[in-house]
């Protein structure tokens, strides 16, 4: 079964790379690597609706974590400071899971 396997890869291998090994792809194939590339990864920080609005209102004023860190945000920052691994991937990352929807934010590039 192994060997099978190994012949299946290889195939689309070949199938998917020129000679000098990069890859290749026909205009009217889907370039699947690329979605992907592109895809968000499945363990996105999950954080409270109220801590992605601070989010989303503090990091184009306050290009800093640590500036944003010394502002007072009531019971949200009590949950950022119990969570700072949390809140810290969803600023940096710009991209978070909403704790109460489920819904998938993602901060647009500035």
């Amino acid at each position: 079964m192994l060997e099978k396997l190994i012949e299946c890869y290889s195939e689309v291998s070949d199938a998917y790379t020129n000679e000098t090994g990069s890859p290749y792809y026909r205009d009217d194939e889907p370039n699947y690597l690329d979605e992907y590339d592109a895809a968000l990864p499945d363990d996105l920080p999950v954080i409270p609706e109220a801590v992605g609005c601070m989010i989303t209102k503090m990091k184009p004023i306050c290009n800093s974590i640590l500036a944003s860190q010394y502002r007072d945000y009531g019971n949200d920052h009590r949950w950022i400071i119990k969570h700072y691994d949390t809140f810290a991937l969803a600023w940096l990352l710009g991209v978070w899971r909403v704790e109460e929807t489920g819904e998938i934010v993602k901060l647009e590039a500035e």
